[in-house]
């Protein structure tokens, strides 16, 4: 009995430890007003930014965020429209037939790659493309998807977040509706160091 308390109170100085580490304005900043009905976390992104790009496929923070998290809680990631011109509401669109299909993981490398590194993705008929191919879907599927309703609803759903968060910078990612996360306020030291101290931040901020 005293080796299971003892392993406990180990447990529970370790938790106290790690949560001691996290203050908000450091690592994570408190919202002024809270978004009510908001995914338990959520990203902002935009597959024009070249700082999303490293997030996700330098660091791959969303794969470890995936991975970290508990079973019950999903990482729900939309598009943003203020980078990238006239395109951007179009790839919005595209990110939501994703969403729709649940193919986000199979075209988010090729997106960011064709439209960053390649530079081959430059209009609505090559993302289409590019979209088909990592997909594994055909014209028509795409085409079904781009006209339905469900795919309006997310689109409009990613623009109203984006105003309720006032988003104007990217990558940002919030929990609870009232968190964000301060990517400047996290361990910089490695790489791995970074993604682990974005991960258990994020933990600490879903359990709050």
């Amino acid at each position: 009995m005293k080796k299971i308390w003892l392993a406990f109170a180990g447990i529970m100085l370790a938790f106290s430890v790690s949560a001691a580490t996290f203050s908000d304005g450091q690592q994570y900043t408190t919202l002024d007003k809270a978004v009510p009905g908001a995914p338990k976390v959520v990203e902002f992104f935009s597959f024009f930014c070249p700082h999303c790009y490293d997030f996700e496929r330098t660091y791959r923070i969303n794969q470890a965020l995936e991975q970290g998290l508990p079973k019950d809680v999903k990482l729900t990631r939309y598009h943003v429209d203020f980078l990238g011109g006239d395109f951007a509401p179009v790839v919005t669109q595209a990110w939501a037939v994703a969403m729709a299909l649940g193919v986000e993981g199979k075209v988010v490398d090729p997106i960011f790659d064709g439209i960053q590194k390649s530079q081959t993705i430059t209009d609505p008929a090559s993302l289409k493309a590019a979209f088909i191919k990592a997909a594994g879907i055909s014209s028509e599927e795409y085409d079904a998807a781009w006209n339905s309703f469900a795919v309006k609803a997310l689109v409009s759903q990613q623009q109203k977040a984006a105003a309720d968060f006032n988003i104007t910078g990217v990558p940002s990612v919030f929990v609870n509706g009232k968190y964000q996360v301060n990517n400047a306020g996290l361990d910089t030291s490695s790489m791995n160091n970074f993604v682990a101290d974005y991960v258990n931040v994020v933990k600490y901020l879903v359990a709050k």
